[in-house]
């Protein structure tokens, strides 16, 4: 038996299936003017916790990229920013890791967050050049990780390669160097906001 279910496409319309509606937590849409439907879906806890998690990475990069703020500043605002993610990440997946028996996925997320605040607060506080010019790297390295681990646990393609475009941007990030900020935040907003709104094999 393959490790992964080739059968399955990577990413499809979702489908509201009876499994589905007995999901914990879900959240439908369904926005319109008059008679004419603008968009109609529905988001579950993991949708959720993605969506959030795009919002806060938009709001941390672009202003990395281009508000005026002290880098300690910027520590700060960033470090609750992602404890704030990470806590609403843990209420929202607990169940839908739990019901999978994949909570190490979980962890695996949390700890990887945490690392990521306190190499990013360390560079700053402490004066760490090689991280500090590296910090879209580090982010970008440390979400591939943690798709691959995911991937891994729910056995997705999706999120394979998912993993593996966010490693490929590192390599990019010399040439996007003055927008560096701005490019990995909208990549990685945008990953994350693609597997909100599509069902990816492995569900």
């Amino acid at each position: 038996m393959s490790f992964f279910n080739y059968s399955q496409p990577l990413l499809v319309r979702k489908l509201l299936t009876l499994e589905v509606q007995k999901q914990f937590g879900i959240r439908y849409i369904n926005w319109q003017i008059g008679s004419v439907k603008l968009h109609s879906t529905f988001y579950t806890c993991v949708d959720q916790a993605c969506i959030f998690w795009s919002l806060l990475l938009l709001t941390i990069f672009i202003n990395a990229q281009f508000l005026p703020i002290s880098w300690s500043l910027q520590a700060t605002l960033w470090t609750i920013l992602s404890c704030i993610g990470t806590v609403a990440m843990i209420s929202w997946a607990n169940y839908w890791v739990s019901e999978r028996k994949v909570k190490w996925v979980l962890y695996s997320w949390v700890i990887l967050m945490l690392l990521g605040v306190v190499l990013t607060d360390l560079s700053i506080y402490c004066g760490w050049v090689e991280i500090l010019s590296n910090l879209c790297g580090l982010w970008l390295g440390l979400s591939s990780i943690g798709y691959i681990c995911t991937a891994l646990g729910v056995r997705s393609r999706a999120l394979i390669f998912t993993g593996i475009l966010h490693l490929l941007l590192i390599f990019l990030l010399p040439y996007i160097a003055p927008w560096q900020f701005l490019i990995t935040g909208a990549f990685m907003a945008f990953c994350l906001l693609m597997l909100a709104e599509f069902q990816w094999d492995g569900l």
